[in-house]
C-alpha cells in the first residue's frame, strides 16, 4: 500500500528525494517530459535543486513549488529579453541616466509619473517636444524600455524610417502587412517627427498609422515642433494635420523641454 500523504504533499513527511535516487532510465524519461512541456529551467536545474531539497529536507511540495517558481521567473526574464530585442531600441536608456539639471524647463513630476505606465493601459499618447540634444529621445527610449520590463510589446522607429518602409511595401504590394507591423505593438515610439520634410504619401502613411492606433494602442512621439507648426511637417495639408492632431492630442500628455543642446555641454564648460 502507498504511504498516506501529509498536508504538505510529502509521503509521511519525508523530504524530496536526492538526485542520486534517480536511475538513468528515470532521468531520461524526466528529460523527455520536461522538454516536451517546454520547461528549460527545470530541465537544466532539477537535479541540483533536488539535491538541495534533500539536504534541507524539503517536502515534495516545497521542492515542486521552488522548481516552478524558478521556471516562471526564468520564463518572465526570457520574455522581457525578447520584448527588448523586438523593440529595436538604438541604445538602451533609463530614467536614472537622465540629467535633470541640464534643461532649463521640464516638468519632472509629470515625466516621472509617466513611468507608472498608466498611458499604456489607457491607450493614450505621449508627445515630447524639444529642440535637438535635450533628451527627448532618451526619455522616450527609457519609457519604452520600462514598458518592456512590464511585459508590453514595444516598437521604436524613426518617422522617416516608417515612410521609407511603407513606400517599399507599397511598391511590392505588401502595404497591409507593413501597416500592421506599426499598428500591432502596444507601444509605438516614433522618433524625430518633423526633422525632415514629408511628402503627401508619407503624410498619408503616418495618418493611417495614428488613426488605426487611436484608442487601441499607446503612441509616443518626439518632435522639434510645437503643435501649431505641425502643418509644415505634413506637406502643409491643413485638413490632414487637423485630423491627425485631433487623434494624437485627444488622449495625450505633452512634455515640453527647453534649454541648450546637451551635446554642447562640454563646449559651454570650456
Amino acid at each position: 500500500m502507498s504511504k498516506k500523504m501529509d498536508d504538505t504533499g510529502s509521503a509521511g513527511g519525508v523530504g524530496a528525494p536526492g538526485a542520486s535516487n534517480l536511475s538513468q532510465t528515470d532521468r531520461n524519461a524526466l528529460h523527455t517530459h520536461l522538454a516536451a512541456l517546454r520547461l528549460p529551467f527545470a530541465l537544466a536545474n532539477y537535479l541540483s535543486l533536488a539535491q538541495i531539497a534533500a539536504d534541507k529536507q524539503w517536502s515534495h511540495m516545497q521542492f515542486l513549488q521552488e522548481l516552478m517558481r524558478a521556471e516562471a521567473a526564468a520564463r518572465a526574464d526570457r520574455r522581457v529579453e525578447r520584448l527588448v530585442a523586438q523593440a529595436r531600441f538604438p541604445v538602451l536608456k533609463t530614467l536614472d541616466g537622465f540629467d535633470w539639471e541640464w534643461p532649463t524647463r521640464i516638468n519632472r513630476m509629470m515625466v516621472q509619473n509617466l513611468f507608472h505606465l498608466d498611458f499604456v493601459r489607457q491607450h493614450s499618447n505621449v508627445v515630447f517636444i524639444a529642440g535637438t540634444g535635450l533628451g527627448k529621445s532618451h526619455l522616450m527610449t527609457a519609457l519604452g524600455h520600462a514598458a518592456c520590463l512590464q511585459g508590453h510589446s514595444v516598437l521604436f522607429t524613426g518617422a522617416i524610417e516608417i515612410i521609407n518602409t511603407l513606400a517599399l511595401a507599397h511598391a511590392t504590394g505588401s502595404m497591409k502587412s507593413a501597416l500592421a507591423h506599426y499598428v500591432k505593438p502596444q507601444v509605438l515610439c516614433i522618433d524625430e517627427l518633423g526633422y525632415l520634410p514629408i511628402d503627401k504619401f508619407g503624410a498619408d502613411c503616418l495618418f493611417q498609422i495614428i488613426s488605426h492606433r487611436y484608442e487601441r494602442g499607446a503612441t509616443l512621439i518626439t518632435t522639434n515642433r510645437v503643435y501649431k507648426h505641425w502643418a509644415g511637417i505634413f506637406n502643409n495639408d491643413a485638413v490632414l494635420t487637423s485630423a491627425l492632431l485631433d487623434r494624437v492630442t485627444h488622449h495625450a500628455q505633452t512634455v515640453l523641454i527647453e534649454g541648450k543642446s546637451y551635446r554642447c555641454k562640454d563646449q559651454v564648460e570650456l
